[in-house]
């Protein structure tokens, strides 16, 4: 069962763009601060901020840390995210809605 992440975490995330082809999220949290369950389509996520975080998925923990000013392309995935630095997180989406193109 997909998770939209502008249900399950509203204070987190916003659609500022949508159309057809692609959905614009804004996220913004504090330390401290973790999501429930929720998933992306394949997306390129862009940084705002310097940040910490963990991500929990497939029953593993993944430390990550940016920059401000990163792209980054992020496969589809379900996970729970959690502020684990000094900084709030500021990051840009763009969810991509169209299915992955098969290999010949």
């Amino acid at each position: 069962m997909k998770k939209d992440p502008t249900i399950t975490n509203s204070d987190k995330y916003k659609v500022i763009f949508e159309n057809e082809r692609v959905r614009v999220l804004d996220y913004h949290d504090k330390p401290g601060d973790m999501t429930t369950p929720h998933n992306h389509p394949d997306s390129v996520m862009f940084t705002l901020s310097d940040f910490e975080r963990k991500l929990h998925f497939d029953g593993k923990i993944v430390d990550v840390a940016k920059k401000s000013g990163e792209a980054s392309w992020l496969p589809a995935q379900e996970h729970v995210g959690e502020n684990v630095g000094k900084t709030n997180t500021h990051v840009i989406f763009v969810e991509l809605k169209e299915p992955r193109p098969t290999e010949k």
